[in-house]
């Protein structure tokens, strides 16, 4: 018998009614999202990470004049986080967090200080001291956002080589190879001058041999060539995310795509939609499927259900989550719930 209860966490901004990390219950059976609760008393929790095994999950947050990242075992029968302890440094929170297979190491980016930060962890999930910090250097075209480094995004690659970090600020997709816990620049990749990259997800068949990147300021996805040997990227298609007519703000935000490597899909910031594109399985190139409402404001994260038979997002300004069902065939999305209240929800995360 399958399970048909999924459980979830969502990362918030805590201002307004939020008061830090929640979760909630996918009902598969129902088709609804059920039993939203707090589960971690944080300020502004914006991003968060699950390791593989479900044990731990992490947590960016601020305290005081420090930000960093709190590590919580998941209680394996109630789903309650507990909290083990907090990585901090002086300045900023990270903007995104990620851990490797094993639950060994953890990767933090720092958008306003335009870092990354590798630490390991122990057995327990609990963080060690920081063991290697890298800082960026440089700036953009765009005088408002790309004054100086804004890294965005720093994950593991599929093979665990490499730590890829991916800087708005400075256009550049930067990979580092992870030598005895220290991060060691090996390859960038210098982007469209303006574009603003943000998020990175590979393809899963073969070493992630393709990868997409979402940009925020120029609302495209970039379609890149992966070369796991080594840690290299090239760069093989630019594609908008909004429509040709649209002319307001857009801000393009998360980026996912299918385990069968079928379709991906992105979410924009002001259009408030999530754009389906539909993935050439020989060139790796994507064409448009369609567009959906995010049904709210700013639809800053989404999420596949682990049956992928389910779309989550989240929409920060409305304060809302929105359940769709996927059809796998086509990969578009038919709106089942969208009245789900959290407090400036920005992450969206399935147990495994």
């Amino acid at each position: 018998m399958t399970n048909t209860k999924w459980t979830g966490f969502v990362g918030t901004y805590t201002k307004g009614e939020s008061e830090g990390v929640y979760s909630f219950v996918l009902d598969t059976d129902k088709e609804k999202i059920m039993n939203v609760q707090l589960v971690a008393n944080l300020e502004n929790p914006t991003y968060l990470a699950i390791c593989k095994d479900n044990k731990n999950l992490y947590a960016v947050a601020k305290e005081g004049e420090q930000g960093g990242v709190v590590g919580f075992r998941i209680d394996e029968n109630t789903h309650k986080l507990v909290e083990l302890n907090k990585g901090f440094t002086a300045g900023t929170s990270p903007c995104y967090v990620a851990t490797n297979s094993d639950g060994s190491l953890l990767t933090a980016a720092y958008y306003h200080r335009g870092t990354v930060e590798l630490y390991t962890l122990n057995e327990d999930g609990s963080l060690n001291e920081l063991k290697s910090t890298v800082a960026h250097e440089g700036k953009g075209p765009n005088p408002e956002r790309q004054e100086k480094p804004h890294t965005h995004y720093a994950d593991f690659t599929p093979d665990e080589k490499y730590v890829v970090a991916v800087d708005l600020g400075i256009d550049q997709l930067i990979t580092y190879e992870i030598v005895q816990n220290e991060l060691v620049k090996k390859q960038t990749l210098s982007l469209h001058p303006g574009c603003g990259p943000r998020h990175l997800t590979f393809h899963p068949n073969g070493h992630g041999r393709y990868a997409y990147l979402m940009t925020e300021i120029s609302s495209e996805v970039i379609v890149l060539e992966y070369h796991h040997e080594d840690g290299s990227f090239k760069e093989i298609q630019y594609i908008s995310t909004i429509p040709e007519d649209f002319q307001e703000n857009n801000q393009g935000s998360a980026i996912h795509i299918t385990s069968d490597g079928k379709f991906v899909y992105v979410s924009n910031r002001g259009h408030n939609s999530i754009a389906i594109f539909q993935v050439d399985g020989d060139t790796g190139m994507l064409s448009l499927v369609d567009f959906v409402s995010s049904e709210g404001d700013w639809p800053r994260d989404f999420i596949l259900d682990p049956s992928e038979n389910y779309l989550v997002g989240s929409n920060q300004e409305s304060n809302n989550l929105v359940l769709y069902k996927r059809d796998k065939n086509s990969g578009k999305l038919t709106l089942l719930q969208k009245d789900v209240k959290v407090g400036h929800p920005v992450c969206v995360k399935f147990m495994k």
